[in-house]
C-alpha cells in the first residue's frame, strides 16, 4: 500500500473494521461499499479483496490521499471496481450501500500524541474537536439514508469512545455493536 504526505498511515487496529464486516455479512457478500475518509484506500481495497464481486466508492477531502488511493487500486488490479471522489464525508453521496466503512479523525484537540504520529501524520486526519467526536456527529445522522436494507456501517473509534459513539448511534435509530481490536480494546462500532 503506497502512502505519503497528506495520507494517514494504515495501522493494524483498523483491520478490526474488516473483521467486524466479515462477521456481520457471514455467508452473504456486500455488493456496494462506501469508504468515508478513504485516505490511501486501505479499508476499501481490503474489503474489495474480501468480496471480489463488490464495487466501491472512496470519498476523501484530501486530493493527495485520493491520488494514493487510485495508485493503490491500480496496483492491486481493482481500478475497474473502484471510484474515488473528492468530498466532505457524505455530502453529495447517494446510496444505498451494503457496507459503509469509516475511520474518521477521533482524537481530541488537547490529547497528547507520540512524536512519530504528531510530526508525520496530517492533523486533519487525526483531530476532531475537543472530545474527538465532531466527525461522528456529522457522519452518523446520514447513515440511515445511505445504508441498504440488511447493510451495516462500521466506524473506527478511539478506545475510550465506545459509549459516546454508541449513544449517538442510538439517538439516530441505529443499533450499535462494539468490536475489540488485537489488544482487546474497543476499536470499532458496527451499526445496523
Amino acid at each position: 500500500m503506497q502512502v505519503g504526505p497528506g495520507a494517514l498511515i494504515p495501522r493494524p487496529d483498523s483491520e478490526t473494521l474488516i473483521e467486524a464486516a466479515i462477521e456481520h455479512f457471514d455467508e452473504r457478500a456486500p455488493a456496494t461499499i462506501l469508504d468515508l475518509g478513504t485516505g490511501p484506500g486501505t479499508l476499501l481495497l481490503a474489503a474489495l479483496d474480501q468480496w471480489p464481486e463488490a464495487r466501491g466508492l472512496g470519498v476523501d477531502v484530501s486530493e493527495e490521499a485520493l491520488a494514493y488511493a487510485r495508485i493503490n487500486a491500480d496496483r492491486l488490479g481493482m481500478a475497474n471496481r473502484t471510484d474515488f471522489r473528492s468530498g466532505d464525508w457524505t455530502r453529495g453521496v447517494e446510496g444505498p450501500f451494503d457496507l459503509i466503512l469509516a475511520n474518521p479523525p477521533y482524537i481530541g484537540t488537547n490529547e497528547q500524541l507520540p512524536a512519530e504520529v504528531r510530526d508525520h501524520e496530517p492533523g486533519s486526519a487525526l483531530f476532531a474537536g475537543s472530545d474527538g467526536l465532531d466527525d461522528y456527529r456529522r457522519i452518523i445522522p446520514e447513515l440511515s439514508r445511505l445504508l441498504a436494507p440488511g447493510g451495516a456501517a462500521v466506524l473506527e473509534i478511539g478506545w475510550t469512545q465506545a459509549q459516546p459513539v454508541s449513544a449517538l448511534a442510538l439517538q439516530h435509530g441505529l443499533l450499535p455493536a462494539v468490536h475489540n481490536d488485537l489488544g482487546n480494546r474497543p476499536r470499532a462500532v458496527l451499526l445496523t
